[in-house]
């Protein structure tokens, strides 16, 4: 079974090039197929989430060009009528974006229920609520089908029960060819709603107000092609960051966008790590133990729940009682149990964790439930003293492109292996590394 295998003790250090953001990557894709020509969409992240959702338009016949690894072409002139339905669409999240850009163009859509990581609830209540608003009729169809139809599409104005990303995203993309105005009140604030509604402006689109909590939308006829290039991924920013910390490294972030950064860089400064910042690049330099802070997840602005796992890593290790508290999902804990077992003194109490912090880590034979969790544990490898061996890593590479291989070019002790031999091998690599 491939894992990776992993000695820690090195404080990375060097520098890491960001990719596109994946969140961002898998709603521009499914809103591309929206035009009748060629779109060209640039800085895609090469994961398996987003080969996923390129197969399910493939499916469907959607035109698709990959002219190089981080560049699509696509073309909807040729899709066809038909559900979006495989194996691989069940396993991500972002394939429901499928079902906003075709009823926003066809007035017809049929897509398999999303998967993703289960890190708890994740309702399309708001979503369905949306689509109906906007004249669609929608029905859960059997075996796990979401099916959305309407003669036409009507403006309408929306209120959001919850701040939900994923149904501001398909509902703009819903809305963008309905007749008439549309306005979205407690849209998500996130900087892929902001990327996604550039996008579809650049191919025609009127939307206003995308990154304030009300989005208004003047729907147009027809949208046209267009060339983009996808915003830096802040997740994959932030995960370097805390993992330059964790490890008490000297790590330059390039190709970011620091104000995306900001609730992250803050909490580093209050643990008492230095910060530089520059016009696309943020530094991290952690030379002591950190500081204990209490922290609480928050839609953008404010602290975000992909980079929960990734901050209690790193105040199980700061001096001090740190409280972490979850509001988004109520699973997302899971990967304290695999904490646990390399040392840290973690306790949940329903959507709390207190942690107070320990000396070190220690390696141990753990597995990643889910996508940002499986980071975090790598980041708690990383730190920790002995090797460690992690699993599941699949979920891992569903949003983070290259991860072993950045992290070597730090200067990590990383491998990703798929036998025994291969462990040993990579293993003696690693003592040669020390040695030397």
């Amino acid at each position: 079974m491939e894992h990776y295998v992993v000695k820690g003790g090195n404080p990375l250090s060097g520098e890491v090039e960001i990719a596109g953001a994946k969140n961002a990557a898998l709603a521009i894709l499914a809103a591309a197929i929206m035009a009748n020509e060629p779109v060209t969409v640039e800085n895609v992240p090469d994961v398996s989430d987003i080969r996923a959702l390129v197969g399910a338009i493939e499916q469907i016949g959607g035109g698709v060009e990959h002219p190089d690894r981080h560049t699509y072409i696509l073309n909807g002139a040729t899709i066809v009528d038909g559900p979006v339905d495989n194996e691989a669409v069940r396993r991500i999240r972002g394939s429901y974006y499928l079902i906003g850009s075709l009823l926003g163009k066809y007035r017809k859509a049929e897509v398999a229920l999303p998967g993703g990581c289960n890190i708890g609830l994740r309702p399309i209540d708001q979503h369905i609520k949306g689509f109906r608003a906007l004249g669609a009729s929608v029905s859960l169809a059997s075996p796990g089908m979401v099916v959305a139809k309407a003669q036409e599409l009507n403006g309408s104005h929306i209120y959001m029960d919850v701040v939900s990303v994923g149904a501001t995203i398909n509902i703009v993309m819903a809305a963008v060819m309905a007749r008439g105005n549309t306005i979205i009140e407690n849209a998500a604030k996130e900087p892929h709603v902001v990327d996604l509604a550039n996008f579809l402006n650049s191919m025609g689109a009127r939307i206003r107000g995308a990154g304030t909590d009300v989005i208004r939308i003047k729907g147009v006829e027809r949208l046209h092609g267009t060339e983009y290039s996808i915003i830096p991924d802040q997740i994959e920013a932030g995960t370097y960051m805390y993992a330059a910390a964790a490890t008490r490294g000297d790590v330059t972030i390039t190709n970011v966008i620091p104000k995306h950064l900001e609730c992250m860089t803050a909490k580093l400064i209050e643990m008492g790590c230095e910060i530089t910042e520059s016009d696309d690049s943020v530094r991290i330099v952690a030379a002591r133990r950190l500081e204990h802070t209490n922290v609480k997840t928050l839609p953008y602005p404010g602290f975000p729940t992909d980079m929960q796992p990734q901050i209690s890593v790193l105040l199980g290790l700061a001096r001090g009682t740190s409280i972490v508290t979850e509001s988004i999902f109520e699973n997302r804990f899971k990967y304290t149990d695999e904490l646990a077992k390399m040392g840290a003194a973690i306790r949940v109490e329903g959507n709390t964790a207190i942690i107070d912090g320990v000396e070190n880590y220690t390696g141990a034979n753990i597995s990643a439930p889910d996508l940002r969790a499986g980071a975090a544990l790598v980041t708690a490898a990383l730190a920790a003293s002995g090797y460690s061996e992690i699993y599941d890593i699949h979920f891992i590479e569903r949003g983070y492109e290259d991860f072993p291989e950045k992290l070597r070019s730090l200067g990590a002790c990383i491998a990703k292996v798929d036998s025994a031999e291969e462990e040993r091998k990579a293993v003696n690599r690693f003592n040669l590394r020390v040695v030397g």
